[in-house]
């Protein structure tokens, strides 16, 4: 049974920093790519970062860049997003995703089979 559980949301002060870990269960971790989702009151679910199976190769939404590192350990089963430079827009739920692929696409919703429960993020003053 997959079991994805993120942790390490809260409250940051703009410019601030956090760091959500997602531990994964129930499936072959090293095999898979990942991927970081957020959605805010009224708003899509929208891509945020993905990383590839080997971790080489990562991806990231044009409003993360330079912001927002996205990492993995195939050792421990998991996966992180480091959060720089934080923003009153960054407000959301965050959600870690399992992806259907080792090298998927990262952006499309369908690239993904298994979401966790989501961990709340607020950024303000």
């Amino acid at each position: 049974q997959v079991q994805l559980v993120e942790s390490g949301g809260g409250l940051a002060q703009p410019g601030g920093s956090l760091r959500l870990s997602c531990a994964a269960s129930g499936f072959t971790f090293s095999n898979y790519a990942m991927g970081w989702f957020r959605q805010a009151p009224g708003k899509e679910r929208e891509f945020v970062a993905g990383i590839r199976w080997s971790g080489v190769s990562t991806y990231y939404a044009d409003s993360v860049k330079g912001r927002f590192t996205i990492s993995r350990d195939n050792a421990k089963n998991t996966l992180s997003l480091q959060m720089n430079s934080l923003k009153p827009e960054d407000t959301a739920l965050y959600y870690c995703a399992k992806a259907k692929y080792a090298n998927g696409s990262f952006r499309p919703l369908s690239d993904y089979d298994y979401w966790g429960q989501g961990t709340q993020v607020t950024v303000s003053s």
